[in-house]
C-alpha cells in the first residue's frame, strides 16, 4: 500500500476520503481539511495533501457539468487575485510563527465567525470585489497552514448568497488555488510515485462520495445548507484547534 499503511490504516484513510468527498459533494468545501486532519491519525499528513489537490481536479471536472452556471466568476477573479500573493505570505508566515501557532489563530477566528453567524447575523447585501479579494489575501496566507478555505467560505455564509452559488463558487475557487499550489508541492518534493498511486486508487471513492452528496445537496434547502455551512466550519475549526496543541 502507498506511504506504508497497513490493512487497518488503509481502511481508515479510505473511509475518510469517502466521507471528505461527501461533504464536498454537498457543501463545496470542507474537503481536503477533512482528508488530511483523518490521515494524520494513521500516517503523516502531509502525504495526503498532494493526494487531494490532485484529486481535486478530477472532481471539479466530474462535477463541472452541474455547478457552471452557479459559479460567480466575478467574486473568483477577485478571492484568486488576492490569494495569489497571500499564498508565498502565508508560507513565510508559517515559516515564522510555525504551522500550530498559525492555525490555531485561523482557527480562533472562524470559530468567532461561526458563532456570529450563528447568531443570524449577516451583511444586508452581498460584499464587493475589493472585499473578495482582501478575503482572498487572508485565504492565501491561511492555506500555508492548509486551511485556506475557511476564511472565505464563512465570507460568503455572512452574505446572501444563494446556495448553489456559494457551493459552485467555491469549488470553482479552490481549484485556481490548488492550481497555484501544486507547482510549490511538485518544487519541494512532495510529489512522488506513492502519490500518484494513492490518487488512482482513491479517486473511484471519491467520485461516488462526491456524486452522493451533490445528490443530496439537490434536495436541501437554503436555510438547511447555511446551517450545515456553518456547523461544518465550527467543527473544523475545532478540528484545527485541537491539532495545533496535541
Amino acid at each position: 500500500m502507498p506511504f506504508g499503511l497497513g490493512p487497518g490504516a488503509s481502511l481508515w484513510l479510505a473511509l475518510a476520503l469517502f466521507v471528505a468527498a461527501f461533504v464536498r459533494g454537498y457543501s463545496g468545501f470542507g474537503f481536503a481539511a477533512l482528508a488530511v486532519s483523518s490521515a494524520g491519525l494513521v500516517t503523516n499528513p502531509l502525504n495526503l495533501v498532494p493526494v487531494v489537490i490532485l484529486a481535486d481536479f478530477t472532481l471539479t471536472a466530474f462535477q463541472f457539468r452541474s455547478i457552471r452556471s452557479g459559479i460567480d466568476r466575478r467574486r473568483v477573479l477577485f478571492l484568486i487575485a488576492g490569494a495569489l500573493p497571500g499564498v508565498p505570505l502565508g508560507v513565510w508566515a508559517v515559516g515564522a510563527v510555525g504551522s500550530d501557532h498559525a492555525r490555531a489563530a485561523i482557527s480562533v477566528y472562524v470559530l468567532a465567525m461561526c458563532a456570529v453567524l450563528w447568531s443570524g447575523w449577516t451583511l444586508r447585501r452581498a460584499a464587493g470585489g475589493p472585499a473578495h479579494a482582501g478575503i482572498g489575501v487572508i485565504s492565501g496566507i491561511a492555506n500555508g497552514a492548509a486551511v485556506g478555505g475557511l476564511p472565505v467560505a464563512a465570507f460568503f455564509a455572512a452574505q446572501p448568497i444563494p446556495a448553489a452559488t456559494f457551493r459552485a463558487t467555491l469549488i470553482a475557487y479552490f481549484t485556481l488555488l490548488d492550481m497555484w499550489t501544486l507547482p510549490v508541492l511538485g518544487h519541494a518534493g512532495l510529489i512522488t510515485r506513492e502519490t500518484l498511486t494513492a490518487t488512482a486508487m482513491g479517486l473511484p471513492l471519491m467520485m461516488v462520495g462526491v456524486w452522493l452528496g451533490s445528490r443530496h445537496f439537490l434536495g436541501t434547502s437554503p436555510q438547511n445548507f447555511r446551517r450545515f455551512a456553518i456547523v461544518l466550519l465550527a467543527g473544523l475549526a475545532c478540528l484545527g484547534l485541537l491539532k495545533s496543541v496535541l
